[in-house]
């Protein structure tokens, strides 16, 4: 009878089932993560070189160059990494709430064009020292108005946020569509040349500088806001369970409507250093699609502010770099780049999912269970 109920339940059991892992050592998680991204980058060296017939080792080379072959691309690759880690660091709070914020490039889109409003309509008329602080104040309200508007639906209402936020991006999109057609004149002039008002002060002589101190600045007091302070505690509890938050007296609503303006607002700074410190301008693809890249960043840190400034700077040194690769190895066009990304953020993320899950085998299970009760 013991073995006909045994037989039964080993029916029932799937072959194949993921069992969450005990907390793996930190030097282990770094070694795997390292292991992962060492073999991705060899992978990507031998399908780069069949496309090519060049010498794998010239793609490492490559790689090197492009990132950080000079003070230059230095400087560049600090300054991506700062864009980057600004929109992940507005996009962790939402996250870390359970709400799936996808209208990164939305918010950031609608915080150019405030900036870009300012600097086309009052340049020249006002000075720059109060052309600034009213493209700031534009760009952070444009920014939080776009991230609102989902929050207030989700919260009295119960609508999908994900479609809500990602539709706001074409919507968007058309917004500066419109304005491109007005400043253009109805199409006479095919791009909106740089604005020359509205320039940003030098840091120490770096254009540079000043976008890389803000947002790693904001990465570590996003830090602190979410862990030690009681906004980032109701925002863990209402992520946890909305039903345990409003049962301990949190405003679920609140919460949800006050986070997302914060998002919201930090996308919208994104928009201001784009269009005020770096293009002077604005197109359709100004956004750089960030919005997406920089949820990578924040799952692969684990909605971790500090460790996102290192999944950034990891992202940003892999596309920088493949633009070298792209050129030194003759390819035409972004495929064979994107192909190799995707690569390495597969592998990274395959990675991260077998530091928390582990395959069991129903053999395999049944063995272990038998040792223990023999050692028992």
């Amino acid at each position: 009878m013991k073995k006909q109920i045994e037989h039964e339940h080993a029916k029932k059991e799937p072959l194949i089932r993921l069992v969450k892992r005990d907390a793996l050592p930190t030097w282990k998680i770094i070694l795997i993560y390292a292991i992962a991204i060492l073999g991705s980058l060899l992978l990507s060296s031998v399908i780069c070189s069949l496309f090519s017939s060049k010498n794998p080792l010239k793609f490492f080379s490559a790689l090197f160059i492009g990132a950080i072959g000079s003070s230059r691309n230095i400087w560049i690759l600090l300054q991506d990494t700062a864009l980057l880690l600004g929109v992940a660091v507005a996009l962790v709070p939402a996250f870390k709430m359970k709400f799936w914020n996808l209208g990164g490039n939305g918010q950031i889109l609608v915080g150019s064009l405030a900036a870009i409003s300012c600097m086309y309509y009052l340049g020249g008329k006002i000075s720059d020292a109060l052309l600034i602080p009213l493209m700031t104040i534009a760009s952070i309200l444009a920014g939080a108005i776009w991230g609102v508007l989902p929050a207030i639906f989700k919260a009295f209402f119960d609508t999908n946020e994900s479609l809500f936020t990602l539709m706001l991006n074409y919507i968007a999109t058309g917004l500066v569509t419109m304005f491109l057609m007005i400043w253009l004149e109805g199409g006479k002039k095919t791009s909106l040349e740089p604005i020359a008002y509205g320039n940003f002060p030098e840091l120490f002589g770096s254009k540079y500088l000043l976008t890389i101190l803000v947002f790693f600045a904001l990465a570590a007091l996003m830090y602190v806001y979410l862990k030690y302070t009681k906004h980032g505690y109701e925002i863990s509890v209402v992520g946890d369970s909305p039903n345990t938050a409003k049962y301990i007296g949190i405003d679920v609503k609140r919460v949800i409507i006050r986070t997302m303006i914060i998002s919201g607002a930090l996308a919208g700074l994104v928009g201001l250093f784009l269009a005020g410190n770096i293009d002077h301008t604005i197109r359709m693809d100004s956004a750089r699609n960030m919005g997406f890249t920089a949820i990578m960043a924040t799952w692969l840190a684990a909605f971790n502010p500090l460790v996102m400034m290192g999944t950034c700077l990891f992202i940003i040194f892999i596309s920088r770099g493949m633009v070298m690769v792209r050129a030194d190895f003759g390819f035409t066009n972004d495929s064979i780049a994107n192909i190799v990304i995707g690569l390495v953020y597969f592998c990274v993320i395959a990675c991260s999912f077998f530091i928390t899950y582990r395959v069991v085998f129903r053999k395999a299970e049944k063995a272990e269970k038998t040792k223990g009760e023999k050692t028992v």
